[in-house]
């Protein structure tokens, strides 16, 4: 994919954070999904829905559109103004707590989200793979602690973070999370190419949450952390 497609999208009212669009394009450009139109897939943790029109755009497929803390229809409004309203499923629904039919996705992608419901072992297999198909690919793009400072997050960043400081784990820890599982081929964790572009085009707005961030980049935010990709793949049929 090519990110320049979506500046138009891409605002102050629409990010939440470092630029989501700059870590879904790293993963869709490092793992291709190749989806038909009648395929579905969940956009977990989707914020103000902006990755999931940039899924819908890139894959043509049929996308369900989940978020906690934006309501569906303020995402339906936008979808609608996007022209996107027919392809997107605009739903409000707790992480822990789905209402979906069993293996309903092709693909499971979350951007920015599945730290805040996804770091305890066990959490993938009992909450997300009950929903994904077999052969189904998850896609994970999240903040998280370079490697060599795993363990470490509650002392590194909690002058910035606060309590929340225990949520930024490091790739290889976030592997060991997601665990093992019959149903799992493999599990790969790295840190992500796209951490200063996605950074800057947060940086660069107006937002308060990103006017406090800048006071912590240079001496936490930049030496400490990173951007950990997740890719899992599913094994076929058993």
């Amino acid at each position: 994919m090519n990110i320049d497609n979506y500046k138009a999208y891409i605002s102050a009212e629409t990010m939440m954070g470092p630029n989501s669009i700059r870590i879904l394009e790293e993963l869709l450009n490092k793992y291709p999904l190749q989806l038909a139109p009648n395929d579905v897939l969940l956009d977990l943790g989707c914020g103000t829905g902006l990755t999931s029109l940039v899924i819908a755009k890139e894959t043509g497929a049929k996308v369900f559109a989940n978020d906690l803390w934006i309501s569906a229809e303020e995402n339906r409004k936008r979808f609608v103004k996007w022209g996107v309203e027919e392809q997107i499923t605009p739903i409000c629904e707790d992480a822990n707590n789905l209402h979906f039919k069993k293996k309903q996705f092709h693909v499971v992608i979350s951007i920015d989200s599945y730290h805040y419901f996804g770091g305890n072992k066990g959490f993938f297999q009992e909450k997300i793979l009950p929903f994904m198909q077999d052969n189904g690919v998850c896609l994970i793009g999240i903040p998280g602690l370079k490697d060599k400072y795993t363990g470490c997050a509650e002392e590194l960043l909690s002058d910035w973070l606060g309590y929340d400081a225990y949520m930024f784990k490091s790739p290889k820890l976030w592997k060991e999370l997601i665990g093992d599982d019959n149903r799992i081929k493999l599990v790969k964790t790295w840190e992500m190419d796209c951490f200063s572009k996605a950074w800057n085009d947060w940086l660069a707005t107006n937002n308060n949450f990103a006017l406090n961030d800048r006071q912590y980049f240079e001496t936490i935010i930049k030496p400490y952390t990173c951007f950990v990709g997740i890719y899992i793949k599913l094994n076929k049929s058993l």
